[in-house]
């Protein structure tokens, strides 16, 4: 049987095609770097989220050179994140933990390679590292509903001496304090009859 030029040119044309494919998933994973986020089996249930650890969304030290974030993305604000920014130290293993009550949503650190989805009833976990101070924006890739284009956040990246155990402690401490000032204040002021 005989192969026309024309048949050679679009069978060779479909298997460059397919190299070059092939080629691109494996410099995508292996020369850049490209990872999935990793199947934890961590579940929950999305309407009881007062009773887990995304109670008091926020970061904390878990170990001297290990900082943890809890974030909660709900409609339309990531918490923390959209009202207050999520700090983390620059130079030390930061690992997010992510979830959502509500919908899916989206989890982009914009300008890094932190980009996942968020899933009701799962708990996404990634870890990364920040090499120097910044300020970077966190969209929601994922449509979440009428208020979505709005739904944005701020990631921060301080110094590490800057977020020292105790430096986190005492402010912690000192949000806590004016917020017993201010209910005392309220507290002890009388209303004026107008």
């Amino acid at each position: 049987m005989e192969i026309h030029r024309l048949e050679k040119i679009w069978i060779a044309v479909s298997l460059l095609f397919i190299v070059g494919l092939i080629a691109s998933i494996v410099y995508g994973v292996a020369g850049v770097g490209v990872g999935t986020v990793g199947d934890t089996g961590q579940q929950l249930d999305p309407s009881a989220l007062d009773d887990t650890e995304f109670a008091d969304p926020g970061g904390h030290w878990a170990s001297e050179d290990h900082y943890v974030v809890h974030v909660v993305a709900r409609q339309f604000l990531f918490q923390p994140g959209t009202q207050e920014p999520i700090m983390v130290p620059a130079n030390t293993t930061v690992t997010f933990y992510v979830t959502s009550p509500d919908v899916v949503h989206g989890f982009d650190v914009v300008g890094t390679q932190l980009n996942t989805m968020v899933i009701p009833g799962q708990v996404t976990e990634f870890t990364t590292e920040f090499d120097e101070p910044k300020t970077y924006g966190i969209v929601c890739h994922e449509y979440c509903g009428a208020g979505h284009q709005s739904m944005a956040g701020q990631l921060v990246v301080v110094p590490a001496d800057a977020m020292s155990q105790n430096a986190t402690a005492s402010a912690d401490a000192a949000n806590a304090s004016a917020v017993n000032a201010s209910a005392q204040a309220s507290i002890a002021t009388p209303e004026v009859p107008a």
